[in-house]
């Protein structure tokens, strides 16, 4: 053993046993928050899934130890964008299949990782204190709706449901003037609860939020159906905990949940 050798060893053996034992403490803290950092899963989620969704993470998280789901709700168009642009995300839910169906082109999803999982209806509501509810879609064309709402077809789902449906009930060109876009459904609902727009057209499970604020007139008859698709993202960090997350959101404590807040099954 050399003589540097020597002083380094000794110098070791001289330390407090108090500093040896808060050095290790310290690598195991350590080496703990990289394993806590490594089981974290980033959801981004339909707007209308909000709620459920919140709840569903905080179940899986119980059933998971050591999983941490962090949400990013938006519109499902806003939510692929980001997704295009390189954001890290795990896990992808939307509200339409249009949309999944640009990321599965795009190669943005892990295959064979994508499956239904739910489903809701379209409604139209109005203000819980409105006079007047309307009885069918075309009293939409009547002086005394003169604001509609629903979400911007480009880029929200329920905005091309809502589309769909104006167009096969002939009031395309009569509703036009009145439309107010919302950034998405969540919008929408606050848009009616507010008072600023005198109808609009929301999800089932959306109408449910507020029943103290909004009131459901119709149930809007959909061409397409009202169908949710989730699928782990080509890129995910994490693709075990991603494959555990779907596996849980279709399992049945899983469907129990979103049944709850009003979604139906796939």
């Amino acid at each position: 053993m050399t003589t540097t050798t020597r002083q380094v060893s000794n110098h070791l053996s001289k330390r407090p046993p108090n500093l040896l034992r808060a050095t290790a403490v310290l690598a195991a803290l350590l080496i703990g928050s990289a394993a806590a950092q490594a089981q974290e899963l980033v959801v981004s989620a339909a707007a209308s899934l909000t709620n459920a969704f919140q709840a569903v993470g905080q179940a899986f998280e119980q059933s998971t130890p050591g999983a941490k789901v962090i949400f990013n709700f938006a519109a499902s168009g806003p939510l692929l964008a980001q997704i295009q642009q390189g954001a890290p995300v795990d896990v992808f839910a939307s509200a339409d299949q249009e949309t999944m169906n640009k990321a599965a082109t795009a190669n943005l999803l892990a295959t064979p990782t994508r499956v239904d999982f739910t489903a809701n209806t379209l409604v139209l509501i109005v203000q819980s204190t409105a006079k007047e509810m309307p009885k069918q879609l075309a009293d939409l064309s009547g002086a005394i709706y003169r604001r509609v709402s629903t979400g911007t077809p480009a880029t929200v789902p329920v905005g091309r449901y809502t589309t769909e449906a104006i167009e096969k009930a002939g009031l395309t060109a009569a509703l036009q003037p009145k439309w107010i876009y919302g950034e998405s459904v969540r919008q929408v609902l606050n848009y009616v609860a507010r008072g600023e727009v005198d109808a609009g057209f929301v999800y089932r499970t959306d109408a449910l939020i507020e029943p103290d604020k909004t009131r459901i007139a119709l149930t809007v008859p959909t061409t397409t159906p009202v169908s949710y698709p989730i699928a782990q993202i080509a890129t995910s960090k994490q693709p075990a905990l991603a494959g555990k997350f779907i596996a849980y959101v279709v399992s049945a404590p899983g469907q129990s949940i979103l049944q709850r807040f009003g979604f139906s099954k796939p």
